[in-house]
């Protein structure tokens, strides 16, 4: 055990520092953990109980500045003042991972559900919760840093699970900590650098049903202050359904500098190329009867979502005598040809820059770790329709602009007033801007038209931590968040006519208290929330090959409880000392959304998002790395598909068996099976306002049948 007792003057940060350098040169075979930054540091009280953890760094012990290895960002994760979420991607490595839904289904208040390929939908607390496409209300980061457009809408394909090292979940305003205040708030995914990458070499292999053939490799160096990664993944699928063929390739890569032990830069690299065929959406009928149909419309468009990607970002981090300074920049290119009711042609930019300030300071003799940051970020997109001839461009209808800029600045502080109790008070600034320009002269709007809308607020944020020991605590905050309009709510079609529609930022005030921590055998991480909602953006569909609609509704009410909970139930099972163990886990999502004393819809529950989710599984292990387990995945009563709520989807009840081994060699072997009975459900819904007065109701994704994967891992 490894002590360290620090003044309370003296930078907590750089205290982990010191010892982490003290304990690499006393021990060779436990190489260095990387620094925790001053903005994250642990308490005196942690310091003293920490035995720091071997981390297998390709042989390198030098310290990073801009990389840690999981153990150390899980540790800093839970000193947040609210509720959050961290997933380690070894505990998904033996599985086959293809959508973000694989690795965030674990953590308690994520509603992730697939559409079709990679596309899915991915709420937390309701944001975006009747968005039909891509995301809303949520900040995806990747190493830090924003991978949303300017207006704030985003993508998931950019985000390799294969690439990552660990997962940050920020549910609600506790993403404030980079700089966002949405209602989701902000998932942070880390991909791995040379210090935190499992072996220098890396290749996988996988396969299975719908034609699925996947390849990726890793390669990673450290040559002295350099340091390289590169993740390259390959992935086909024919998908369960009619016209659902996807190829997906993905390049990720990072390389860091070591200037001095003071500072540290880091470029990232990323080239995503997708080919995607859209099935369409069914009626329920052919959703429960005819799942691997694909609509009509579908069909005769050869609708499609074809993109490419090119990212480039930086940060520069330089170590201060209090605190440390992190320089944040980005560009990301985007091209989209996305044949559906018509051809949209996009192509744009985003680029950004990001200062960030982190320390601990002393204040009346109390710790106290600041955040505080600006980000300055834009980007314009050309966006260009046509009619649409079997997948091919037509007739011009509509040459646009829009151009997105924000202006933001935050600031956060956790003051300990007592050795074990944290006041945390937070505030956010804001100013963004959306501007759209229709060049006029075509079919569909012959008016030259120029507009725009300026969204402007402040977020503030204040709560309590109670930390009694180094593994347990408990919280309780409240936040402001405030989600400004993306172009797809802005920018609306009517006859087939894009128009501009200006729609007011939404607001919400949530209340939320949980406790999370480990005692013994027994793992756990409750939360219960309550979001009051002015001008909620949601959404409904007029036409299945239309992008829908969005409004503002008046008052809404989201409230609710994620938890999670784990327990090993057996040890030395096989005989005594033997070290395998038998573990229960489970995880309940309960989302009470409603309208509040709506003039048209009451206090009805908002569509598009069930009332429980409820996940189980029971594994067995082994030290030596075999592993198998069972899991079952229960929606006891399905979303309601409208906002009348007169149509409902039935509930249904997913079992699946993961088994996977772990060979001396570096060799590890995997296989997984879904929906074993093969059962038809719904997966998702493009939510309608009365399904009674619409003529078309076909708004249904059906959930994949029955499928097995394996693969192999080798890593040397």
């Amino acid at each position: 055990m490894f002590e360290l007792t620090t003044r309370r003057r003296a930078l907590s940060g750089v205290a982990a520092l010191l010892a982490t350098h003290t304990f690499a040169q006393a021990a060779e075979s436990a190489p260095a953990t990387a620094a925790v930054s001053a903005s994250t540091s642990t308490s005196t009280l942690a310091l003293r109980e920490t035995t720091l953890p071997p981390v297998i760094v390709n042989g390198a012990s030098a310290n990073s500045l801009t990389s840690q290895p999981a153990t150390t960002r899980k540790r800093v994760l839970d000193e947040t003042v609210g509720s959050v979420g961290f997933v380690d991607s070894e505990s998904y490595a033996n599985t086959y991972a293809f959508t973000l839904r694989d690795v965030l289904k674990n953590v308690p208040g994520v509603f992730a559900q697939s559409r079709y390929g990679q596309e899915m939908r991915l709420s937390i607390r309701g944001s975006g919760i009747a968005r039909s496409y891509h995301t809303r209300g949520l900040e995806i980061l990747q190493d830090g840093i924003p991978t949303n457009l300017a207006d704030g809408s985003g993508d998931y394909y950019q985000i390799d699970p294969l690439a990552l090292n660990a997962a940050e979940v920020y549910k609600g305003g506790n993403g404030l900590a980079y700089g966002s205040a949405t209602l989701g708030g902000a998932i942070d995914f880390i991909t791995p650098t040379a210090y935190t990458a499992i072996a220098p070499n890396v290749v996988r292999l996988e396969g299975g049903s719908y034609g699925t053939v996947r390849t990726s490799a890793q390669f990673s160096r450290v040559v002295g202050p350099l340091d390289f990664i590169g993740t390259f993944t390959v992935d086909h699928n024919d998908g369960f359904r009619q016209h659902e063929r996807g190829q997906y390739e993905q390049f990720n890569a990072n390389v860091g500098y070591r200037f001095s032990p003071r500072v540290e830069t880091r470029f990232y690299l990323g080239a995503y190329i997708v080919d995607q065929q859209l099935p369409g959406t069914l009626s329920l009928y052919d959703a429960l009867h005819n799942p691997t149909k694909a609509a009509a419309s579908a069909l005769a468009g050869d609708q499609a979502r074809n993109t490419r990607t090119e990212r480039i970002a930086n940060r520069t981090t330089v170590k201060l005598d209090v605190g440390q300074l992190d320089f944040s920049t980005w560009a990301i290119h985007k091209s989209l040809y996305h044949p559906i009711f018509q051809v949209i042609d996009q192509d744009g930019w985003t680029y950004g820059f990001a200062p960030r300030y982190t320390a601990t300071l002393s204040l009346g003799g109390m710790r106290d770790d600041v955040i505080a940051g600006a980000r300055f970020f834009g980007g314009n997109t050309a966006n260009r329709q046509y009619v649409n001839v079997a997948g091919n461009r037509g007739a011009q209808t509509l040459d646009s602009t829009q151009s997105a800029y924000n202006y933001e600045a935050y600031v956060e502080s956790r003051l300990f007033f007592l050795p074990t109790v944290a006041l945390m008070t937070g505030l956010k600034a804001l100013r963004d801007v959306r501007e759209y320009v229709d060049h006029g002269g075509l079919v569909a709007d012959p008016q030259y038209k120029s507009t725009s809308a300026t969204y402007s607020g402040l977020d503030p944020k204040a709560g309590l931590m109670w930390q009694p020991s180094r593994d347990i605590q408990a919280f309780v905050d409240i936040t402001r968040s405030q989600d400004v309009p993306d172009f797809g709510d802005l920018n609306q079609t009517f006859s087939n006519t894009m128009r501009f529609v200006p729609l007011r930022s939404q607001h919400a005030w949530t209340l939320e208290i949980g406790t999370r921590g480990s005692r013994d055998r027994m793992s756990w991480d409750v939360t219960a929330y309550r979001s009051l909602v002015r001008d909620q953006l949601l959404q409904y569909t007029t036409n299945p090959d239309v992008p829908a609609s969005t409004f503002n509704a008046n008052k809404t009410v989201l409230q609710g409880i994620e938890a999670s909970a784990s327990v090993d139930l057996m040890r030395d099972i096989a005989r005594a000392g033997a070290g395998d163990k038998l573990t229960f886990s489970a995880l309940w999502n309960y989302s009470d959304f409603r309208f509040k004393d709506d003039p048209q819809y009451g206090n009805n529950r908002i569509a598009g998002v069930p009332v429980n989710v409820l996940r189980a599984a029971l594994g067995y292990s082994q030290p030596n790395g075999f592993h198998v387990s069972a899991s079952v995945d229960w929606v006891p009563a399905g979303a309601w598909a409208d906002d009348a709520n007169t149509l409902r989807v039935p509930g249904y009840t997913l079992l699946g068996l993961q088994a996977g081994i772990d060979l001396r060699n570096g060799l590890s072997l995997f296989v997984d099976a879904r929906n074993l009975t093969n059962k038809r459900y719904v997966s998702d819904i493009s939510t309608v306002a009365n399904a009674r007065t619409v003529s078309n109701t076909a708004i249904f994704y059906p959930g994949e049948g029955r499928s097995v994967f394996a693969g192999m891992r080798y890593a040397f």
